[in-house]
């Protein structure tokens, strides 16, 4: 049997290449769900860290997929588990360049590998862990240097460290900064990179992920799945006793899978016609499914139809029902999806599907009684927050259901590390799961200063560039505009109170040139009215341009302070309403901040300000 992409298994002679691009993460995301269900959590992301890039995605009951995906550059219509990919792994590259630290995209593969493999390799995200104590030479494999019999090389990761160092302050002409102060400025960075990725699944289509549970496997996952956590709010992680492992014990136990899909493009009120269809796609699915072994009663039919409204070209897929209830389906999936409720006076069945799922029968859950012997088994010291301290080390298999360890501690595996970082407590449940629960409010620290700092400089020019990207993520799902919608014709970019570029996403690049230039117009005329809280304060204007029709160009900017001293540190949403010239609403902004300040918002394209006041109305009131 091979492994698919949709997340199934099919017989060699039915196997197809199309089907194989993403059947390894697709492991990981049904032993993600397997074992998270069977351990009571039904509402999942999935944080798959291996060592060249870290895999994400979401589960709310069913798993999501898509039919067309661009993979390296090429476009392919397969189903394929929805999974969204970032380069950043354990072996992604540390650099310092144009001034600040970057952590990937280049990795440094198996071979060379890390610095601390003995085979003369780049520091990584990997060096960083084994020079802040995260990860402990000596519960790890010895298999490196040239004859594979060496342990981890930590003299050479501090060594290169500290020359990196040198570079830095020679170039920033600042002091010398310690080999571990630069190792968890690297590792923040990293943090943050991945937990952008889950908000790209997450947040981005609407999901509140503070109510999840991180499922954290891959070989790394473990000693970063606290940080990213807690950068997303969330306060639950688990793991299984095969989390370094988990693909490929969810390829054990996949599901046979067969699935036939029917273009139908038909309005939803001639539903009745697709009932043959259905049939027939049914008894082919069944046919395919027994013809793998699985006897006929362990076969089960999941019928679903792919609705649009009419003239858009997205669609949702739906369970078959009555048109009664697809109809209430579909408003309640696009309110979720896209974020307002659509027409549905014309709505369109766009494709017919129908998977055959073949269930094999294996259990995820594991009889792991603990190993005889104490569980803490030595303890190591461990660079956390700036400081050294001495953490307490234990072996995970040794460890009895129902045993709870306070963080900071380190769990050690044969398939990985755990780092249980302080706030944070390890429960070993029934078959050997552990969960990590945050038990401690989470300290923020909210001023970084006026200096430059190359670490928090990276750390903000992603952050920056998140925004425009939630930005056109946003724009794209709230537009009833088909040009904006469906085509992608806009672009979205970030300038500080000058007008300058800060951060721009990668959508039309033919925008851009003329978009700082239209930011800084009003300034040389004097600012508009109402705008005196610049002088109190730092502002960024958020500025898109975009066509509402090949002839009918129109700009969208507005202001959000982000210095305020009273700026309340709790999530927030921006909103900034738009009417074109004919003061019809054309599309809907949202800016989202980790820590966002109190906003004044003002519609520079026609004054009409939200909340709804006169042009140059300020809000909040000073």
């Amino acid at each position: 049997m091979f492994m698919q992409s949709n997340g199934g298994l099919a017989d060699a002679a039915l196997f197809q290449g199309k089907d194989a691009i993403l059947s390894g993460p697709a492991g990981g995301v049904v032993g993600m769900v397997r074992t998270a269900q069977q351990a009571g959590f039904d509402r999942i992301i999935g944080f798959d860290m291996g060592g060249t890039s870290t895999d994400v995605c979401h589960f709310a009951g069913d798993y999501e997929q898509s039919f067309e995906t661009e993979v390296a550059g090429v476009r392919l219509r397969a189903p394929m588990m929805n999974i969204h990919t970032v380069a950043a792994g354990g072996g992604s590259i540390l650099k310092f360049e144009d001034g600040r630290l970057q952590v990937g995209p280049e990795s440094a593969g198996a071979n060379p590998g890390p610095a601390c493999y003995r085979r003369g390799g780049p520091l990584t995200v990997t060096d960083c862990n084994v020079l802040l104590g995260k990860v402990q030479a000596q519960y790890f494999p010895a298999v490196f240097g040239p004859s594979g019999d060496q342990p981890l090389d930590r003299d050479v990761v501090v060594e290169k460290f500290r020359a990196l160092a040198g570079e830095i302050a020679t170039a920033l002409d600042e002091p010398l900064r310690s080999p571990e102060e630069l190792a968890e400025g690297f590792l923040r960075i990293a943090v943050e990179n991945m937990a952008n990725a889950i908000k790209k699944i997450s947040v981005q289509r609407g999901y509140d992920v503070t109510g999840y549970t991180l499922n954290s496997f891959g070989g790394a996952g473990g000693q970063h799945a606290c940080q990213v956590a807690d950068v997303l709010g969330m306060e639950q992680v688990f793991l299984h006793p095969f989390a370094g492992v988990l693909s490929a014990f969810g390829m054990g136990l996949a599901d046979v899978r067969a699935s036939r899909q029917f273009q139908f493009d038909r309005p939803l009120s001639d539903l009745a016609a697709a009932g043959p269809v259905f049939d027939t796609l049914s008894a082919e699915v069944r046919e395919a499914v027994a013809a793998q072994g699985i006897a006929a009663d362990r076969i089960g039919v999941n019928q679903r139809v792919h609705v649009r409204t009419a003239g858009a070209h997205q669609s949702l897929p739906l369970a078959l029902d009555g048109i009664a209830a697809l109809t209430d389906a579909f408003i309640d999936a696009h309110q979720q999806r896209y974020g307002f409720r659509p027409d549905t006076s014309a709505l369109v069945v766009e494709m017919l599907e129908v998977e055959g799922v073949g269930r094999t029968g294996q259990d995820p859950a594991l009889d792991l009684p603990p190993l005889s012997g104490a569980a803490h088994i030595d303890d190591c010291a461990v660079h956390l927050g700036g400081t050294a301290k001495t953490v307490p080390v234990f072996e995970r298999a040794r460890l009895a259901e129902g045993v709870a360890i306070a963080g900071p501690a380190l769990l050690t595996e044969d398939t990985g590390t755990t780092m249980v970082e302080p706030g944070w407590r390890a429960q070993c449940l029934s078959g050997g799961n552990l969960l990590l629960s945050r038990v401690e409010g989470l300290a923020r620290q909210d001023a970084v200063g006026t200096a430059v700092d190359p670490i928090m400089l990276e750390v903000f020019n992603n952050q920056f560039m998140a925004i425009a990207d939630q930005m056109g993520a946003t724009l794209e799902n709230t537009a009833y505009s088909v040009n904006i919608k469906e085509r992608l014709d806009f672009s979205c970019a970030l300038f500080d109170a000058r007008g300058d570029l800060v951060a721009n996403a990668p959508h039309v690049p033919v925008h851009l040139g003329s978009m700082s230039e239209s930011v800084k117009k009003p300034w040389t005329i004097g600012p508009p009215k109402g705008l005196s809280f610049l002088q109190r304060s730092t502002s960024m204007w958020i500025h898109w341009w975009s066509p509402v029709t090949s002839a009918n160009w129109f700009t969208i900017s507005c202001v959000i302070s982000v210095g305020s001293p009273n700026s309340p540190n709790s999530s927030l949403t921006n909103f900034c309403r738009v009417s074109t010239s004919s003061n019809r609403t054309s599309s809907m902004g949202v800016v989202s901040w980790l820590r966002p300040p109190r906003p004044v918002l003002i519609d520079a394209a026609e004054g009409t300000g939200f909340p709804p006041g006169p042009a140059g109305t300020q809000y909040p009131p000073p």
